[in-house]
């Protein structure tokens, strides 16, 4: 806001300076058009919220009735009716609740202000209506066993099994996202040959400095390499007794070791500094 204002202040002395009136008249309507944005932005993050708070009141007005419910079974179902409109509130709620909760994923998706946290709320609040539809489950069989139906329940719990369904659908969703992000943050690829295999694959190129000859050219052959994760793969067995790294890696990395056949053998004691010019690894052997 203070932003606001002194560009608001800025734009009168221009106009008063240059004494034109087009000139103020195109100020004043930017300073229109970011108050306008401004207002946009603060109401629709009062209306997620407004929305988040009906959600969470909802619940809780729904465990004030379960209370009351569970109470009036301890002193053995004394006021069936008082349970039946408890039970009738709590199934009306759920079906407020769940139509809310579907609103605001669409609002989410929309909106240009919505935030990381706002989202993770969503989804806590998604979770709690799939357990308190479990929770209703069990006490409409326990209420039946009594001889007490709730028909206004019966399309709640029925919904009970598309709710987890979708649950467990969105969840499996994101960890395959969370899965592939994960991957492709800590991957790496590597090859190694001879410096006649590597020119035909477009990996070395010599028509370029001694420095530079490597993966320069642009259709080198990127399915040659080896796809590995920094994170994991450390050593990898060259079978040659011969071996010298192409690519710029720092010094104190890696060392070369040799294997019980006296071939080499590339040891990353560093996978953090080691990957942190390129993600690329390019040995020639013999």
């Amino acid at each position: 806001m203070k932003k606001l204002l002194l560009f608001v202040a800025c734009a009168a002395m221009l106009a008063a300076c240059d004494g034109f009136g087009g000139k103020q008249k195109q100020l004043q309507a930017q300073v229109d058009s970011l108050q306008a944005a401004l207002d946009q932005k603060t109401g629709e993050e009062a209306e997620l919220m407004n929305t988040f708070n009906t959600v969470q009141e909802g619940f809780r007005l729904m465990a004030e009735a379960e209370g009351r419910v569970y109470a009036q079974k301890e002193k053995g179902l004394s006021s069936v009716e008082q349970v039946k409109t408890d039970m009738a509130f709590i199934a009306q709620t759920m079906k407020d609740n769940r139509q809310l909760i579907e609103d605001l994923k669409k609002k989410l998706s929309a909106s240009t202000t919505a935030t990381a946290q706002m989202k993770q709320t969503l989804d806590n609040l998604t979770t709690q209506l799939v357990e308190k539809s479990q929770q209703l489950a069990l006490l409409q069989d326990e209420l039946a066993s009594k001889n007490i139906h709730i028909a206004a329940l019966d399309s709640v719990i029925a919904s009970l099994h598309t709710d987890v369904a979708l649950l467990r659908a969105e969840n499996q969703s994101k960890d395959r996202t969370i899965t592939a992000q994960d991957k492709a943050l800590n991957a790496a690829w590597f090859v190694y040959g001879t410096k006649k295999e590597l020119k035909e694959q477009g990996i070395v190129d010599e028509r370029f400095l001694a420095k530079d000859r490597v993966l320069q050219n642009s259709d080198f052959n990127k399915d040659y390499f080896t796809q590995i994760d920094i994170r994991k793969d450390k050593i990898i067995k060259l079978h040659s007794k011969s071996a010298k790294l192409l690519t710029t890696h720092p010094d104190g990395s890696y060392e070369f070791i040799k294997d019980e056949k006296e071939q080499q053998v590339l040891l990353i004691e560093d996978p953090t500094e080691f990957w942190s010019v390129s993600r690329y690894l390019v040995i020639q052997v013999k």
